[in-house]
């Protein structure tokens, strides 16, 4: 096997960075030629395009056209320091309840939002919070996947991140589902991101999912407490687009949908 062929069997989908790396290390260090073998593979078919910089290969007896480019590694290689997150993040450890066409990932670059072949890859700024305080990557762990190494968040960062915004898992209702089908989380550490975040609505939305599913993921008085002390002051709308009837939580201080709190769904799985 050529030295180039393995490449590209490690590398399904590659950065033109990763490329240039790659031929250097063997003994090419001309970026002139780099980029014009990689316009020769894809003109060849050999490789697509993603976008700029972006490149999947095409396996052998497919086509440009015909060939699968596995999304994860999409989202993950659209930014240096890319970490798959929210909802992409719940179908990548296997807990989603419905699958999208919409990636999302964590960075501090100005990624822009990516379209290919209908999906859509969308960039989302670490949270200033985590920055001020040097822990952008907290909760940010690391999986094998097709031979590439990707950064995702962990379930417990998810839980909050995606109960922080909703929108970005689904909506209210695909993210309480998913987040029901997720049999543990260290509690210590869904605690202390929750504090690294400082956002006293996230605190409260926290609390009371875990307050609701308490048996289940033996939440501890600790736990809710320490949320508690940052709840909101003043009742807070978890969904003030929802034009459902509301109920409001006073141990938390929120005003959430009915719907979501009776959970009809449960009666009939």
């Amino acid at each position: 096997m050529s030295t180039l062929t393995k490449f590209l069997s490690e590398h399904p989908v590659f950065t033109a960075a990763e490329f240039s790396a790659f031929r250097s290390h063997v003994g090419s260090e001309n970026p002139v030629t780099h980029r014009a073998m990689l316009a020769q593979y894809e003109s060849r078919g050999r490789i697509l395009r993603v976008r700029r910089g972006l490149y999947a290969v095409v396996p052998p007896g497919a086509t440009p056209e015909t060939a699968s480019v596995d999304p994860y590694l999409v989202a993950a290689k659209l930014a240096p320091d890319a970490a798959i997150s929210h909802h992409t993040a719940l179908e990548l450890h296997g807990y989603a309840y419905s699958t999208f066409e919409r990636y999302t990932f964590l960075t501090q670059t100005a990624a822009r939002a990516v379209q290919f072949r209908g999906q859509r890859f969308q960039p989302v700024l670490v949270p200033r919070s985590l920055r001020n305080q040097g822990q952008e990557d907290f909760g940010v762990a690391s999986t094998d996947r097709r031979s590439q190494t990707l950064r995702v968040t962990s379930l417990e960062r998810t839980l909050v991140d995606a109960l922080a915004r909703p929108g970005l898992a689904g909506g209210w209702e695909e993210t309480w589902r998913s987040l029901e089908s997720v049999p543990y989380f260290d509690l210590d550490i869904v605690v202390q991101y929750t504090v690294l975040l400082g956002g006293a609505t996230t605190a409260a939305k926290v609390g009371w999912f875990l307050e609701e599913h308490a048996k289940r993921l033996m939440t501890q008085p600790v736990h809710l407490q320490e949320l508690r002390e940052l709840r909101p002051k003043s009742p807070h709308y978890v969904d003030r687009n929802s034009k459902q009837e509301h109920r409001y939580v006073r141990e938390w201080n929120l005003v959430v949908p009915s719907h979501l709190a009776d959970a009809p769904w449960r009666e009939v799985e």
